[in-house]
Formats: C-alpha cells, structure tokens, sequence
C-alpha cells in the first residue's frame, strides 16, 4: 500500500510537469505536417467511417442497434476504444522510449506513463464532442443518465493508469512484451463491444458473461449505459466490484513492480 500511495503522490506533485510533457509530445509528433494537430481528430474520424461502411452498411445493412442508430451505437464505443487502444500502447512504451530523458534527469519515472494518457485527451475530447452532436441530431435527448459519464470516465483513466504502469514496468523488463500487447490488442478489438455487439451474437450466456468481465468492455459498455440511457452503473454491482478488484491489483502488481526496478531500469535497456 506504502507503494501505491508513493506513485498516485508523484502524479500529483508534479502534474504541471505531465501537462508540459503531454504538449510537447503532441508538437513533437505532428510538427512534420501540414495539418499538424488536426489529425488527432481527421484520423480517429477516417477510421470510424471505414468501419461504419464495413460494419454498419456491409454487414449489418444499416441496421439499428435495438433502437439506436448504429452509428450512435457505434461513435460511443469505437472513440472510448481509440483513446484506450492508444493510450495502453503509448503507456506501455513510454519509460523505454525516454529513456535517454530517464539516464539525464532526475524526475519521477512513474508520470511518464501518466504523461502519455493525458497527452490522448487532446483528440479524445473532440471526439466526446461529436459522439453528443451525432446522437443529439439522431433524436437522443440528455437525460440524467448522462451524469454517469463522468463515473466511467474516472474508471477508464483509473484503469488505463494501472494498466499503463505495469505495462511500462514490463516492458522495460521484457521487450518482447510489447510486441505481445499490440496483438492482445487487436484481439481485445472484436471482443470488447468497440464494434460488435456481442450480446447479440447467439453466443453462450456463459461466454457473454465471460466477455464481460472484460474492464476494457465495461468501460464501453458504461458510456452506451449513460449516453443511451439504459442503466445505472450500481445496477451491475457484480461486474464494477469485479472492475475496481481488477484495477487495484493491477495498480497493486504496478506500483511494485515499478518501485522494485526503477533504479535499474537504465541498465536493463
């Protein structure tokens, strides 16, 4: 717990350092195009429009979801799904890749992680804006439920946060565990609800429920419950306690692992 509590005090020590760092890294990334920041918004945009052609008018036909629009159905999962998508991959490579940053100066290697989920929020944002105008134009009203949003949203950075430090420790343990993590993650694509519906594909009750268990997949689920105003989150005790147990231990797993190696972390890249 001493190390737990030791990492999360860093991150707020020095959040004026993560909020620098994350600008940086934005005009670091895009500073060779024209376009420059716009294509945090244009590509994540380009992307959902190939899979609403795919999934939306090939497979499904322009079929609704139950009574939602697809594309309602759709913006809602598949723009939490891009900022997570990248933000455990960025996490997880983030101490390897300042590392030379890590070898010069003296600073909390913990925020490195942190550094790079803020460093998303500035296209995920954006595309929060256009999932509310799209189910506004489609007849979604606010309502209440819409409150919850800001619940889910403090589960998917505390998820993406634990995830991303153990991710980050290990990586710089096992480089070869960041190769295994990006096809994990093209896995976890089909199975997380960003673009299938899998309740609703005549699987075993025993299946979905296992799928379920899923935080990435309860996180997405979460912010169809709220835009679309199906449920509370305390309606599904099981699966948050089930949720909030996966991210303590791996903020558990995380922390330790991290405070164990960090002082080494140079000599084992």
């Amino acid at each position: 717990m001493k190390e737990i509590i030791t990492v999360i005090k860093e991150q707020f020590e020095h959040i004026g350092m993560v909020f620098r760092m994350s600008r940086y890294e934005d005009k670091a990334d895009y500073q060779s195009h024209y376009l420059g920041l716009a294509w945090q918004i244009l590509n994540p945009a380009i992307q959902i429009g190939i899979y609403y052609l795919v999934f939306g008018v090939g497979f499904r036909q322009g079929q609704d979801v139950g009574d939602v629009p697809f594309i309602v159905w759709l913006l809602i999962g598949i723009t939490a799904w891009f900022y997570m998508s990248s933000s455990i991959l960025g996490a997880s490579n983030s101490i390897y890749k300042q590392i030379g940053l890590v070898s010069k100066m003296k600073f909390p290697v913990s925020i490195l992680p942190t550094t790079n989920i803020v460093s998303n929020l500035t296209s995920y944002f954006p595309m929060i804006a256009i999932v509310v105008v799209t189910a506004l134009f489609f007849g979604i009203n606010p309502s209440v439920y819409w409150i919850q949003y800001f619940y889910y949203f403090i589960c998917m950075v505390s998820f993406l946060f634990a995830f991303g430090l153990l991710n980050a420790t290990i990586t710089v343990l096992i480089r070869d565990y960041h190769i295994f993590l990006q096809s994990t993650i093209r896995l976890l694509f089909y199975i997380s609800g960003a673009i299938v519906n899998v309740e609703n594909r005549n699987l075993p009750d025993v299946a979905v429920k296992i799928l379920r268990l899923n935080p990435i997949y309860y996180i997405i689920d979460g912010f169809r419950d709220s835009f679309l105003s199906r449920e509370w989150f305390f309606e599904k005790a099981t699966y948050t306690l089930i949720f909030w147990g996966i991210v303590l231990t791996m903020l558990i797993l995380g922390s330790h692992l991290h405070m164990k190696f960090r002082a080494k972390f140079v000599d084992y890249i």
